[in-house]
């Protein structure tokens, strides 16, 4: 390997200078290194673009440990290891791989072709196997899928059944260092703790990006694949570049915590099963997402606040599942803005937490009363997160999220009986954060010619395998646009 930028060595004959307005140029620039950014650097070289550069706010994947796992407390980093750094959020996910189109996002209408988007699927599934991924756990008999579909339905809920493959978060690091080391070899640069500030627009035309101290990266075109945390940062970017886009719906909820025996006969069937709900009294579309069996639930820290994700492990377990319960929130006028409104909850559920998570026994949540450490202590379910704030969430929760929780955690129990019981644990509060959704061509570009977006943070993906596919087909479309539109 030759070179080195802060630490991180990289193959490439550029030698990134210290100071000085410009820092290099490139063919292509992408900004973020999770799975969008990832697969769209790997299609660029598969197609023969010659220079390509990943920037990423965080470490190289090696490098990314949480001080919360050696004693449970979170440090609230600067730079939090858990969000950050290569692999994106998802290498701390319980690297769960959904292979649908239409989960996680809607390839189909990307495509605008059903055989299309499932062609990508098993494209972007093929790599994450060639990189380690486990095999699909093996089906259960069609009857028993059945049988679970019927019982949803008479309980006015809706069971999708997908095709899974389980990489699991102890394992996710293997497999996501092997693809960075890919890409290294490929000859794909990475810049990495380097924070972009700004893209740079002249005569309507993207030519680079502007980094936090000041420097400048040319590029031919700049990808867009931030993550879910860098919504606010996007949103801004929107604004001051007037890219065409509009506000897309937030998921604003709790992770659902309860004993294994209680969901073991749901994961047999799907391990990360997906309930879709409307609410009795309001109407709301409520989903369960990202279930951990035998999981932990885990602090994720943002700026300004904490929130809660689960993790699921394949060598260590807990006597627990969790699942995030997820509302859909989308605004109109006159504020439209649902990335403000949701970090305002997390925030207010932070500050009632001390800068901790709120944790709520459901039977607490349903009389009106805060759940105490006396309370919490002789629960019969055990807290897999103990750096918590025993609490009341519907002081931070607004009433018709929390009644939207209760009631569609009573029509699943009618699915999975005794999820609604006293002892569930409630911890709050679980955001997907989505900037403005970008309106893109067929290519992934946006109306700022050279600007293309990938991913989850431009509302184009919620899943791993959804935010690689848009990475993929902006990795098809930039070639393109370098050999016609530049």
């Amino acid at each position: 390997r030759r070179g080195r930028i802060e630490g991180n060595s990289f193959h490439a004959p550029r030698v990134i200078p210290s100071g000085g307005p410009i820092l290099d140029s490139y063919d292509v620039v992408i900004v973020g290194a999770g799975p969008a950014g990832m697969f769209a650097a790997r299609e660029l070289r598969e197609l023969g673009v010659e220079s390509v550069l990943l920037i990423d706010e965080g470490e190289a994947v090696k490098r990314r440990h949480c001080p919360m796992d050696l004693d449970g407390v979170c440090h609230k980093c600067e730079v939090c290891n858990v969000m950050h750094g290569v692999g994106g959020a998802g290498t701390f996910s319980d690297g769960t791989l959904n292979l649908r189109p239409d989960i996680g996002g809607d390839l189909r209408a990307l495509t605008r072709s059903e055989d299309a988007a499932w062609d990508l699927v098993k494209y972007v599934d093929d790599i994450w196997v060639g990189y380690g991924a486990p095999p699909i756990a093996e089906r259960p008999d069609p009857e028993t899928v059945q049988s679970l579909m019927r019982r949803a339905a008479e309980n006015d809920v809706r069971f999708i059944d997908i095709n899974q493959r389980h990489i699991g978060s102890d394992y996710s690091q293997l497999l996501i260092d092997a693809f960075e080391g890919d890409l290294r070899d490929r000859g794909v640069e990475f810049l990495l703790r380097t924070v972009v500030e700004d893209v740079m627009v002249e005569g309507r035309a993207c030519v680079g990006v502007r980094l936090e101290d000041g420097r400048e990266i040319a590029a031919r075109a700049v990808l867009l694949a931030i993550g879910r945390v860098g919504s606010s940062w996007l949103d801004d970017l929107v604004v001051r570049h007037a890219v065409n886009g509009h506000f897309a719906p937030v998921d604003i909820g709790v992770r659902v915590e309860v004993p294994n025996i209680i969901m073991d006969p749901i994961t047999a069937v799907n391990r990360d099963p997906k309930f879709h709900v409307r609410s009795d009294t309001y109407d709301d579309f409520v989903r369960t997402f990202c279930a951990n069996r035998k999981g932990f639930v885990v602090a994720e820290q943002y700026k300004g606040f904490v929130g809660v994700n689960g993790h699921s492990m394949r060598d260590n377990v807990s006597p627990n599942t969790n699942f995030a319960l997820l509302v859909r929130v989308a605004l109109t006028e006159p504020v439209e803005n649902t990335t403000d409104y949701a970090t305002s909850v997390a925030e207010l559920a932070t500050t009632i937490g001390g800068g901790k998570p709120l944790v709520q026994r459901l039977g607490d949540l349903i009389r009106g009363r805060r759940t105490t450490w006396s309370r919490l202590t002789r629960n019969h379910v055990v807290p897999t997160l103990t750096d918590v704030t025993p609490g009341d969430i519907s002081m931070a929760l607004p009433h018709r999220l929390v009644v939207d929780i209760i009631e569609a955690l009573q029509k699943l129990a009618g699915v999975i009986p005794g999820v609604d019981s006293d002892s569930t644990l409630l911890y709050a509060t679980e955001l997907k954060l989505y900037a403005m959704a970008l309106e893109v061509d067929r290519n992934m570009m946006t109306n700022i010619p050279g600007l293309f977006a990938a991913g989850d943070g431009p509302g184009l993906s919620r899943d791993l395998v959804n935010a690689a596919a848009t990475g993929v087909l902006a990795g098809r479309g930039i070639p393109d646009w370098l050999e016609n539109g530049s």
